[in-house]
C-alpha cells in the first residue's frame, strides 16, 4: 500500500505522533492505520534503527503488528485528550496523576549501555552509548512513549497551539520569536487561508 510521507511539522516529536492523524487536505489520513502503517511512520521519525524495524516485522506473528497498532492509537488518542486538556498553560506537578498510562510504558524499558566505536573529525574513538533489546513487536512503542515523556516535561505546554486552517486538526509547539505561528505549515493552511482573505477582499469590492 503506498503512502503519502508523514508530515513532521509540529516542531515537537511528540505532537508529530498526535499528528499521525490528520487532515492536512481535506481528506484525513492515518498514518498508524496498521502495522504497516506504524512501521512507516516509525522509520519516517527515526525512532527505530531500520535494521531493527525489519527484523521485527519478519519475526512477527499475524495480525501481531497490527494489534501494536491499535495499542499505538490508543496511546495517542489518550495522550491527545491530555495536550488539549493542558494546551495554554505551564504544566504543573499536579498533572503527575494523569500520566500514569505513559509511565506504564515506560517502565517496560529493556535498555542498557554499551562501548561503541565513535568517528570524528580527530579520528576513531570510543563512546557510551544507550541500547535498547527489542524482544517484541510491543517494544515500538517504547521509543513514542519516551518522546511522549519528554515533551511532557522539557516542553512549555503554554506554547501548545492548533492550526487555524478550516478542518485542520494538526499540533504544534511555537518556537517562534513572537510566539506568533498560526498554521501547520505555510505551503498547506496558510496558503490556503491568503487564498481565502484574497477572494474576500476581491468580493468585497465587487
Amino acid at each position: 500500500m503506498d503512502r503519502a510521507p508523514a508530515m513532521f511539522i509540529a516542531d515537537s516529536l511528540g505532537l508529530d505522533f498526535l499528528n499521525s492523524v490528520a487532515t492536512p487536505i481535506d481528506t484525513p489520513v492515518d498514518w498508524l492505520g496498521d502495522g504497516d502503517g506504524l512501521i512507516d511512520w516509525l522509520a519516517q521519525a527515526k525512532l527505530v534503527p531500520a535494521q531493527e524495524l525489519e527484523a521485527l516485522k519478519a519475526q512477527a506473528k499475524p495480525g501481531e503488528l497490527d494489534r501494536v497498532a491499535d495499542q499505538a492509537r490508543d496511546l495517542r488518542e489518550w495522550f491527545r485528550g491530555f495536550v488539549r486538556e493542558h494546551a495554554g498553560r505551564p504544566l504543573t506537578a499536579k498533572a503527575l496523576h494523569e500520566l500514569a498510562p505513559l509511565n506504564g510504558i515506560l517502565e517496560r524499558e529493556d535498555a542498557f549501555q554499551q562501548i561503541v566505536t565513535r568517528r570524528g573529525a580527530l579520528g576513531d574513538g570510543l563512546a557510551l552509548q544507550r541500547m535498547r533489546r527489542w524482544r517484541s513487536p510491543e517494544a515500538l512503542l517504547l521509543p513514542v512513549g519516551e518522546a511522549l515523556a519528554k515533551f511532557v516535561c522539557e516542553e512549555d505546554f503554554s506554547d501548545v497551539k492548533a492550526c487555524e486552517g478550516h478542518n485542520c486538526t494538526m499540533l504544534f509547539a511555537d518556537h517562534t520569536r513572537r510566539r506568533a505561528r498560526r498554521w501547520c505549515t505555510m505551503a498547506i493552511c496558510g496558503n490556503r487561508a491568503k487564498q481565502a482573505a484574497h477572494r474576500s477582499r476581491l468580493k468585497s469590492r465587487q
